[in-house]
């Protein structure tokens, strides 16, 4: 049973892929009641991508220009995928009482302290008539945490009554992990995961993704290059700990000199060795893995992580979760926690110096 009487919320994100603009509804309490509810993904406008494309490109562009306009862009975008969600499910805006609304990550940079999500929660409040509570991540980084990841929390209730230990594992452009056990939430960024072989099929086959993983299955994988990648130190570094999607793509450059086949099994034995290397950061071995984000589709992914970890390694659908919106509905839910004040993060999940609540609202008033 809630704890309080639960509120729903509409959660809002695109990712840093810029594939789509998230929307999803929860019922929660903001701690372990959480009832999820449907979700739809509805694409940017294309020339608003390329544009945030091309700004994600040049760092300092994302860091230090106003970007007025882009940014009324993307909110825009975002209130008209809000906006067709209720009316493709009938949800009326009088029944939401709060939206989560991250906006999206142009430049991420906790070791400077500085994080930069496009999107003003204001505007979405007034359009939608609904409480908004936006900027998630600011305190945390702004306090000396990762800012990242931040929904091991929304993991942490939806995991509340399976076996543990358990890990879940975002595969999206970058891989993160949530470790559950008990009262133990541990998190971290993992490596590239889905966002340099995502790159490397566009650049070599004019291609957004390797479809199931069909050309990385097709492969021979590169083995010293793989060790080469694995001697970076962030896989060293302890938990908690972040990546921005750009990352590790200079130092991947050496795959260039191989061929579409090997290059893209190259940097999937990558992505499956930086998943690995996360048990080095865990108390115990989980008995079971849980795989979100589009990486779970990956058959050639999800086949070698399943050889490689030795157990059980499912997508999160396994156990009744939706993947293509978990992360919209945390959002959700971390809207109303911020409301009640709650944290949205703790120094095991981002390394903030105390558990942290974050977030502000803009009522709709």
């Amino acid at each position: 049973m809630p704890q309080r009487p639960p509120t729903k919320a509409i959660g809002v994100i695109s990712g840093t892929s810029m594939d789509g603009i998230d929307v999803s509804i929860v019922e929660t309490d903001g701690e372990a009641f959480v009832e999820p509810g449907p979700g739809r993904t509805f694409s940017y406008p294309e020339d608003l991508r390329k544009t945030l494309q091309e700004l994600i490109a040049e760092p300092a562009r994302a860091q230090s220009e106003p970007l007025a306009d882009l940014e009324r862009a993307v909110t825009q975008a975002h209130i008209g995928a809000i906006r067709r969600f209720m009316e493709e499910t009938g949800i009326p805006a009088k029944d939401v009482s709060l939206i989560g609304f991250h906006g999206q990550t142009v430049y991420h940079r906790p070791e400077i302290r500085f994080t930069r999500q496009l999107g003003l929660g204001a505007m979405v409040a007034q359009e939608l008539g609904v409480d908004t509570v936006d900027r998630f991540r600011h305190a945390d980084v702004a306090s000396g945490g990762e800012g990242a990841p931040f929904v091991p929390l929304y993991h942490r209730a939806l995991a509340s009554s399976l076996p543990q230990p358990i890990m879940i594992l975002n595969l999206g452009g970058v891989g993160n992990v949530t470790y559950i056990d008990g009262g133990t939430v541990i998190a971290f960024d993992t490596g590239p995961a889905s966002a340099l072989l995502d790159d490397f099929v566009l650049r070599r086959r004019g291609l957004s993704f390797d479809e199931n993983g069909k050309l990385a299955a097709s492969g021979k994988v590169d083995e010293k290059l793989v060790t080469e990648f694995m001697s970076n130190p962030f896989f060293g570094r302890p938990a908690p700990k972040s990546l921005d999607r750009q990352d590790f793509h200079a130092r991947a450059k050496g795959v260039e000199v191989l061929s579409d086949e090997d290059g893209a099994a190259t940097l999937a034995a990558f992505t499956i060795e930086s998943v690995a290397a996360a048990l080095r950061h865990v108390p115990r071995a989980p008995q079971r893995w849980l795989v979100t984000g589009g990486g779970r589709l990956n058959a050639h992914f999800m086949g070698r992580l399943h050889e490689r970890l030795g157990v059980p390694v499912d997508p999160v659908e396994a156990v009744g979760w939706n993947g293509d919106f978990l992360e919209a509905q945390a959002f959700g839910y971390l809207a109303v926690r911020s409301t009640l004040g709650l944290p949205l993060s703790l120094p095991t999940t981002t390394g903030v110096p105390n558990p942290m609540s974050g977030g502000e609202l803009h009522r709709a008033a």
